[in-house]
């Protein structure tokens, strides 16, 4: 099986191409911005006809997209999130190919739900920034394209190289810069959100089975249970060995306008602080009961894990 995989540099489309080189089957192509992709090419300033021709040429039998910005201005997320993913719609329509799509949304795109829920897929999508509201753009265009597409919305992915600036990544570097400071007690905002953490290459495992699938329409990729991020650092601390005190600061310090996406979990005091950065509110969880029947998948990989690995990687900058 020949795929095209778009985004595999990033956090998701590392893992992604991971476990597609792994599959014997698959005949894997990268296609991005950087160097270590096989062929260079930019969705967000790239035209449809370039990529319908090289489509056409590479004639693979999927397509997947991880490609995109988790952060940015309004204009710089709709650039890379929603026009990037009309060019691939509309090249992919286009070409002779008629491969499938699998597109990575994210839950930001339902932005907040009612705590104690879990969010099944017909679920009302209200996103709460920019992001969101770019990654839904983004959905509706692959759901309305005619194309087989399926639409995997990712909850809160964390694991092996989670980014710095995630909550835990940066819950992970502030216990790495308290152990190297010998602070024995470490101050923290934003613990109170429950978030539904699911490891990056369970989500790997879900993009790698959505290939083989013949499921449609958007599929939840989560855990389907919450954890609160003071209990993720509560966990995170004993991982490490910190023998200090987290000290919790849950208090809005500043309005919505001015919180940015790297305000969960920082240090006090952060410069642009608040606690629901990413537009979800205080609660999300996953229905998954679509992905467990329609594409046969679970999460397998417990937080204790992710988080040890997430530290693995922090302690190395010890």
């Amino acid at each position: 099986m020949r795929v095209l995989l778009l985004g595999a540099s990033g956090y998701v489309g590392r893992f992604v191409a991971e476990r597609l080189l792994a599959d014997p089957a698959v005949h894997l192509t990268a296609l991005g911005r950087g160097d270590e992709a096989d062929v260079r090419f930019d969705l967000a300033t790239g035209s449809p006809g370039a990529l319908t021709r090289f489509l056409d040429a590479v004639h693979p039998g999927v397509v997947i997209n991880c490609a995109g910005a988790i952060r940015g201005t309004a204009s710089e997320l709709t650039r890379q999130n929603t026009v990037a993913t009309a060019t691939l719609c509309e090249a992919v329509r286009r070409s002779n190919c008629r491969s499938r799509l699998v597109h990575i949304g994210c839950a930001a795109e339902y932005g907040p739900s009612q705590p104690g829920s879990s969010i099944a897929e017909d679920a009302l999508a209200r996103p709460g920034g920019p992001y969101g509201v770019s990654k839904l753009a983004a959905t509706e265009l692959v759901l309305g394209s005619g194309l087989d597409a399926i639409v995997l919305r990712v909850f809160s992915p964390t694991g092996p190289g989670t980014p710095a600036g995630s909550p835990l990544g940066r819950l992970a570097d502030s216990l790495r810069r308290a152990m190297q400071h010998g602070d024995n007690e470490l101050k923290l905002t934003g613990l109170g959100v429950q978030r539904d953490f699911v490891d990056v290459r369970d989500v790997a495992r879900a993009v790698h089975a959505a290939t083989l699938s013949a499921a449609q329409g958007v599929v939840n990729i989560g855990t389907g249970h919450a954890v609160r991020l003071r209990e993720a650092a509560t966990a995170l601390a004993r991982i490490s060995g910190y023998g200090g005190a987290l000290h919790e600061l849950d208090a809005p310090l500043g309005p919505p306008a001015q919180r940015g996406p790297e305000s969960a979990a920082l240090p006090v005091p952060p410069p642009q602080p608040g606690p629901y950065p990413d537009g979800c509110g205080a609660w999300q969880q996953a229905d998954v009961r679509t992905a467990r029947d329609r594409l046969g998948w679970r999460a397998r990989i417990g937080l204790e894990e992710s988080l040890a690995d997430i530290w693995m990687e922090a302690a190395c900058r010890l």
